[in-house]
């Protein structure tokens, strides 16, 4: 079967491409453009040399001489053109049309000549055969003069016409050597015209190896049929030795002009091959250079390329333009519930709706479920709003809205990454906001904007001169109101932009993911502060450290504080751990083996802001937490909301059963701090008993007897 299947092959009943059948059709042609110039070379002297070995002759005997000349130097001379034309070599328009005329012209008068002097002395079938060539020019003249005319003034190309022109010039070139090596075997020469016009052919006409063959074979047995008879009288001469020998060498030469049409063709094929793999190689990186691995839609950097061009464009005006930044809010919930790979084909079926809904604009996926458009700065409302009833109207029970950011370019220069991170921005202040989904990026949103990048450009600077600063905050014993502990609380007090509020910095490092650097630079202070005190003999009080989520991914915080306690020498239990609740549903495997380390090394555990957002029973029950943090978001409205105090009691309660101590934070006032200690809140924090203050000062207030250090710290 393998062998039938490879015969197959190499015989070419093979299917081949497109592209390969293309690739071979112009192969043939190019190589037609050598041929067809050796060829005109060549007769060209052949005409010089009639007119030099025949000195004297009247012009109508010279043309009568050179007829067959003439007709082989003007079938390559329009094959010639033809192929460089084809070939794109030759844009002239003209030059095709005006040699293709000139060769009718000719040809008509060799036809004319022809019949004037034989019209009477041959038959009508005589003198048809005899201009048989003269007809097959004119046929070729006149096919590429409407070539000319049809396709290639258009930059069109038709492969089947221009292997049907080199037919003809193969027609014209075998008959030629035909007749000529028939006359040279008259005068005892041997076939060699006829040896050169197949070797012409049959480089020149490279089809599948069946067709070749069976065009070789043909050819071979008519001018073998057609030499016969003279071998007959050869072999009669010389006692039959001619015959076989001849006979051996012809059909041998038939079998080497074969297998030279196989093995070209083969290559051919294989080169075609290997240069469609290449160009479909090349068609998938730019692809991918270009698009969106998962939508199917333009990447970011395709955006970026195509906007830049239009905005150096003269022609666009761009103050009609804008950049749109689109979010899919509450999207990884979406996740969460439904599975990625259902996320996954949400956001597909939403790229190609945002594409439609913006069609002719430049449409992008940046990443995540975040999408950019340059469009024009009409009907934007209208637009985003098809995308929106999409967004807001899936069967599923999760809430999902739309946001989008706006940003104006203010010149030809603007960078479109800046544009779309402007956008960004603006869509990010719409977060959480109920009924605000779109915002532009205006002067005011731009000062904020350029703070958050000064927050983020600067991080590491304010870390490393002392910007960063440690502010304390107060917790004390909800029955004595004695100090036991603070919270340790990160300020920025920076040159630039003078006092950042917490508020401010946090979540831009968090975004960034740059909060590891400013927890590392307050987990230090916090050390150092510690030891000093010691040194001096004040009194110490332990201190909670806020851990974030990300602390646990970009460095490990763990490890830290481990080198802290031994490089300062602190003791353990002055230094607790506050762990958000919210910290507890992402990366828990790295989150849960840090926690396992923080409870070997003997530091105390807190599970920060509980109820503050989800809260899960779960984590009380999966986890080993020492104090349990309450939000203070329980204590606003206190003494209005009945639902409070049950509800505060309630987890109180819950959490002395599971062995967990209890602190409160947020008190600030004396109703709530009464009715805490009353349902059996250990510890207390709020503005009641001190905002967040730096260390000398809180020093200061130990020494003028405004807060008392209880002698109960732990």
């Amino acid at each position: 079967m393998r062998f039938l299947k490879w015969v197959k092959e190499e015989l070419g009943f093979n299917r081949n491409t497109r592209y390969q059948r293309t690739y071979l059709n112009e192969t043939n042609i190019k190589t037609a453009v050598y041929m067809s110039f050796i060829v005109l070379l060549l007769e060209l002297w052949m005409i010089f040399r009639y007119v030099y070995k025949r000195p004297g002759l009247t012009f109508p005997e010279y043309f009568d001489g050179e007829t067959n000349y003439l007709i082989f130097f003007s079938t390559a001379l329009v094959l010639l053109v033809f192929s460089i034309r084809y070939t794109g070599y030759l844009k002239n328009h003209v030059v095709g049309p005006v040699i293709s005329i000139a060769v009718l012209l000719l040809d008509t008068a060799m036809i004319a000549r022809y019949l004037y002097k034989n019209i009477g002395e041959q038959s009508g079938g005589a003198l048809i055969f005899g201009i048989k060539y003269h007809i097959v020019l004119f046929v070729l003249a006149l096919m590429y003069l409407l070539y000319e005319r049809i396709y290639l003034v258009k930059n069109r190309k038709n492969d089947l016409y221009g292997q049907l022109l080199n037919v003809l010039f193969a027609v014209i070139c075998l008959g030629f050597g035909i007749e000529t090596s028939l006359y040279d075997i008259s005068k005892a020469r041997q076939i060699l015209c006829f040896v050169t016009m197949i070797v012409f052919a049959a480089c020149m006409l490279i089809w599948r190896p069946y067709v070749s063959m069976i065009f070789l074979g043909v050819t071979f047995y008519y001018f073998y049929w057609l030499w016969y008879p003279t071998l007959l009288e050869l072999d009669a001469v010389n006692d039959g030795k001619v015959m076989e020998g001849d006979r051996i060498n012809f059909f041998i030469f038939w079998i080497v002009m074969v297998m030279l049409s196989f093995s070209i063709y083969q290559q051919r094929r294989h080169e075609a091959a290997k240069d469609e793999e290449l160009i479909e190689a090349n068609k998938t990186l730019e692809r991918v250079a270009v698009e969106d691995d998962l939508t199917g839609i333009h990447n970011i950097f395709y955006f970026n390329q195509e906007t830049e061009k239009q905005l150096k464009d003269p022609q666009v005006d761009i103050s009609k333009k804008i950049f749109l930044f689109l979010n899919v809010e509450n999207f990884k919930t979406y996740n969460d519930q439904f599975g990625y790979q259902a996320g996954n084909e949400y956001l597909t079926a939403l790229a190609h709706l945002i594409c439609d809904a913006f069609p002719n604009d430049i449409v992008a996926r940046q990443s995540d479920d975040h999408f950019a458009v340059f469009t024009d700065d009409d009907k934007i409302a209208e637009k985003t709003e098809i995308v929106r009833k999409h967004v807001k109207g899936n069967d599923s029970e999760v809430y999902l809205e739309l946001k989008v950011g706006a940003y104006r370019p203010k010149d030809r220069d603007t960078d479109p990454r800046v544009a779309i991170d402007c956008a960004r921005y603006a869509c990010s202040l719409t977060k959480n906001k109920f009924g605000n989904n779109y915002m532009e990026y205006s002067e005011d949103v731009d000062s904020e904007f350029h703070k958050r990048q000064y927050i983020v450009n600067h991080i590491d600077r304010a870390v490393q001169n002392g910007y960063i600063k440690v502010f304390y905050q107060p917790v004390v014993w909800a029955d004595t109101k004695e100090l036991c502990g603070c919270e340790a609380l990160a300020r920025w007090d920076d040159p630039t932009y003078g006092f950042l509020s917490p508020g401010i910095f946090i979540p831009v490092l968090e975004e960034y993911r740059q909060i590891h650097k400013l927890d590392a630079c307050i987990f230090e202070q916090v050390c150092r502060d510690m030891r000093e005190s010691l040194d001096k003999g004040h009194d110490t009080l332990p201190v909670s450290l806020n851990f974030s989520r990300l602390d646990f991914e970009l460095m490990d915080a763990v490890g830290l504080l481990e080198d802290l306690v031994r490089k300062y020498d602190i003791p353990k239990e002055y230094l607790h751990v506050e762990i958000t609740e919210s910290a507890l549903t992402e990366n828990m495997g790295v989150l849960e083996e840090a926690m396992k380390r923080i409870k070997a090394d003997g530091f105390a555990m807190w599970l920060d802001d509980f109820g503050a957002g989800y809260s899960s029973f779960n984590v009380l029950k999966d986890f080993d937490f020492d104090v349990l943090k309450i939000d203070m978001t329980f204590l606003k409205g206190f003494e209005k909301n009945e639902k409070s105090p049950i509800i505060l009691n309630a987890i109180i309660r819950l959490a002395d059963s599971i062995g967990m101590l209890s602190l409160t934070e947020g008190v600030e006032t004396e109703e709530a701090a009464e009715f805490l200690r009353k349902a059996g809140c250990g510890r207390l924090q709020g503005y009641l008993y001190g905002k967040p203050m730096p260390r000398d000062e809180m020093r200061a207030k130990i020494e003028d007897g405004s807060y008392k250090v209880s002698a109960k710290l732990i």
